[in-house]
């Protein structure tokens, strides 16, 4: 089993492991040396990680979206972990178990799938049903409904993430459809299908990444073509219901700049937009708090998609004792920061004495005996 874990790793700690690369940049030193800069990950979080030394007998070896082993030091820098590393070599996929490097849903795919079947056969419309069942029939969408992320990263970036957020959704739909009286057979319909191009809209069998077809036609409008192929097989499905269950996949972004080419028109489409953003926000708030990597302090850092940090408040409620400040390792960032404030430049002299004459010249002494002051005056 691979060890250590990046939730595993301390400052100060010389570690040999093996991780994923993320990203990989080649970047230039003060000095016009090359360094590597290296987003490493596995299943529980990333890890920032630079090498200065040996570049140019590295460099060409891996890429991103390899398995790199390494060996290296953490330390802190601008309150995160970050691995300086001393050697690195790329590993084959034979050398590595998948699941230790890719983020999974902590509950099992087959449960998730059984309890996502028994929802859509409780569904009461047979048209809704049906159209549920033909799609959840197909093998190749089966199968990567079970595995698919949600997203990219913003929200349930992991394997399984998708069926996860989906029945979740499943359970918030059952209590505000009986509260609001909507339609719960069409709200169930649009929380099953409104993600469902997700499964084509990204990569997830190396890493995450958008697919061409993401990137050229997105989420919605592939889930809307999906909803069209299955619905061929389904002659008696009502015009009107097909309308209402493509404007819920449509509209769940709720607003046009976040992409929805429609707002919801109806209860049951803006029920689905504002349970899934709720969904979404949660999910992501809480793991922003889990794979926080802030050394110090009881706030996280910034998240973008969320525009505000999150408070840890376990470590808020019950804060650690102070952690001794780590070393700082020669050729990293943070030995390259200035370690004391520099001196300040010299001021220019005021401006009444810039062109002030040399103390020994006929001027100056002249100039001495104008502002000399006068005698006292003897006759008073």
């Amino acid at each position: 089993m691979k060890a250590p874990f990046v939730n595993d790793l301390d400052p100060n700690q010389v570690i040999t492991g093996s991780f994923l690369v993320h990203s990989k940049e080649i970047r230039q030193k003060r000095t016009g040396e090359l360094y590597l800069s290296l987003l490493l990950g596995d299943r529980t979080g990333d890890l920032d990680a630079k090498m200065w030394d040996n570049v140019a007998e590295v460099v060409e070896t891996f890429e991103r979206d390899d398995f790199v082993k390494v060996k290296g030091l953490i330390q802190v820098f601008h309150n995160r972990p970050q691995l300086t590393i001393h050697k690195i070599r790329r590993m084959e996929d034979s050398e590595v178990e998948f699941a230790d490097y890719f983020p999974s849903s902590k509950r099992d795919p087959q449960e998730m799938w059984i309890e996502l079947r028994a929802v859509v056969n409780s569904i009461g419309n047979p048209h809704l049903r049906a159209l549920l069942n033909a799609m959840l029939d197909d093998e190749d969408i089966g199968r990567r409904y079970r595995l698919a992320p949600a997203a990219k990263q913003i929200h349930h970036a992991f394997l399984g993430g998708l069926i996860e957020h989906v029945l979740s959704l499943c359970a918030l739909a059952r209590i505000t459809a009986a509260h609001y009286q909507a339609d719960l057979d069409l709200l169930l319909t649009g929380v099953v299908l409104h993600d469902i191009g997700k499964i084509y809209e990204l990569n997830y069998e190396r890493g995450f990444s958008y697919s061409s077809e993401g990137q050229l036609i997105g989420h919605i409008n592939i889930g809307v073509r999906m909803v069209a192929d299955k619905l061929r097989a389904l002659p008696d499905f009502p015009p009107t219901l097909r309308t209402l269950v493509e404007h819920m996949i449509l509209s769940h972004h709720g607003h046009l700049e976040f992409g929805s080419p429609k707002l919801p028109q109806f209860p049951e489409a803006l029920l689905l937009h504002y349970l899934d953003d709720l969904d979404s926000k949660m999910e992501a708030m809480r793991a922003l708090i889990e794979n926080d990597r802030q050394v110090e302090g009881c706030f996280t850092t910034f998240n973008p998609a969320l525009e505000r940090s999150a408070l840890k408040m376990d470590r808020f409620l019950n804060p650690p004792p102070p952690r001794a400040a780590a070393p700082v390792a020669a050729g990293s960032e943070a030995a390259s920061e200035p370690q004391s404030k520099p001196a300040a430049p010299a001021q220019p002299p005021p401006a009444h004495l810039a062109f002030a004459p040399k103390p020994d010249s006929p001027f100056a002494a002249k100039l001495r005996q104008a502002v000399k002051p006068a005698a006292p005056d003897q006759e008073k």
